[in-house]
């Protein structure tokens, strides 16, 4: 960066950040709501969560029988959530394709399952607004994480991220001194060096509106300049995770996931061999082989999936290897028709590019360090708002003022 002129990184955080601003001031909003999902949903929607009415829940494969049973002429049945939709048990449903190869009309795409019953409490679309209150929640999710604009917005926000992360190393350069040109001691260069940034970490309450403003872009992208990085690189894995994020983190760490270990179908697998009931057998026996061999122990049943473009079926536990406060993250990969294992991914101490990955989303998520850190997540969803307005109003008083300038010369030349 020394290279290159200040000006020029001055240029380049301004329109970067420009650029970026409305974006930000959206997911910052909804970020500071999503820090409390869990709360908000349940107090929207209390009827996700029924009360315990027998001793034992439901187990995936009786669930996913059930939830088939009243869809089969027309949806399928991919996953039973025993903790999906911040805690609530449901089916995540698809559209099955009909004689002509083409998918029918299914109208939602989850169904709230009560977990003692199994009797169906809800039939949604998730994230769509047009169905009222009782989707507020998780269309503030949507906005946070793709504009609800599905693929589409979900690529701007990737890009988003990227460019956020860059800026990051730019915004902290240009909170750094000026070098000096006059030649000193080198003790007393290494002293003022430290005396003339001191004054980027303060804030001047008593000043002009405008240091004011300028001293709380600066001094709190700053403070926070760790955490604003974590978020920023860890946004572009929520939407960039199989591209960017994949390829930078392989390059240094190990890493592995599904979509770098799995071959695709050119067709979604219909109807597996191994029906749900034997899956979830399958899936014990394999997750048992797994703690044994990896040293773990096995907590609770999260979910068991069906990923019909991989041929797999995904059975997820919490475990003793987790880093997050809630549901988990410690899963078995098997073949849908042979039973035959074809990948394990623990959320710690296995690759290191997937032991910070799970630290990275867990940070994001604000799913680490209990209730204090999640009202620090919120807090700092407000903090990215007001960088994001301090940075607009510098621009625009930067702006105005060349402006005002140009107006004097030009009146001066007659």
């Amino acid at each position: 960066m020394m290279t290159l002129k200040r000006s020029f990184w001055v240029w380049l955080h301004r329109w970067a950040g420009l650029v970026m601003a409305s974006f930000l001031i959206i997911v910052g909003i909804t970020g500071s709501l999503l820090a409390f999902y869990p709360e908000l949903e349940q107090l929207i929607n209390p009827q996700f969560y029924p009360k315990q009415t027998l001793a034992h829940k439901l187990d995936v494969a009786t669930l996913a029988e059930l939830t088939e049973q009243r869809i089969a002429s027309h949806g399928q049945v991919d996953v039973i959530a025993l903790e999906g939709n911040q805690g609530a048990t449901l089916a995540g449903v698809s559209t099955r394709l009909d004689k002509t190869g083409q998918p029918g009309e299914l109208g939602f795409d989850q169904i709230i399952l009560d977990p003692y019953t199994g009797e169906e409490l809800v039939r949604r679309q998730f994230g769509a607004i047009s169905e009222g209150m009782t989707n507020f929640m998780s269309f503030i999710y949507q906005l946070h994480y793709a504009l609800a604009l599905g693929s589409f917005g979900m690529w701007v926000l990737g890009i988003c991220a990227l460019i956020w992360t860059l800026d990051c190393f730019v915004g902290f350069y240009l909170t750094l001194p000026q070098r000096r040109r006059q030649s000193t001691s080198m003790a007393s260069v290494h002293s003022s060096w430290w005396q003339r940034w001191q004054p980027a970490w303060k804030i001047r309450w008593r000043s002009s509106p405008y240091k004011l403003n300028f001293d709380l872009h600066r001094a709190s992208g700053l403070w926070l300049w760790l955490i604003l990085l974590t978020f920023a690189w860890s946004s572009v894995y929520m939407n960039m995770w199989d591209t960017v994020y994949t390829w930078t983190t392989r390059a240094v760490l190990e890493f592995k996931a599904p979509w770098t270990e799995l071959e695709k179908r050119e067709i979604p697998l219909a109807a597996p061999k191994i029906n749900w009931r034997e899956a979830q057998s399958i899936a014990e026996k394999l997750m048992a082989e797994q703690a044994d061999q990896h040293d773990f122990a096995v907590e609770r049943v999260v979910a068991l999936a069906l990923n019909r473009m991989n041929g797999v079926y995904v059975y997820t536990v919490r475990s003793s290897k987790e880093i997050q406060d809630k549901q988990g993250r410690t899963s078995i990969y098997f073949d849908a028709n042979s039973g035959e294992l074809k990948l394990a991914l623990l959320p710690s101490g296995q690759y290191s590019g997937n032991t910070v990955t799970t630290w990275l989303k867990a940070l994001h998520m604000a799913n680490v360090f209990g209730l204090p850190y999640r009202i620090f997540v919120c807090v700092l969803g407000l903090v990215i708002v007001l960088l994001s307005v301090t940075g607009i109003i510098i621009w625009m008083k930067k702006r105005q003022a060349r402006f005002s300038v140009s107006s004097r010369q030009q009146e001066s030349s007659y």
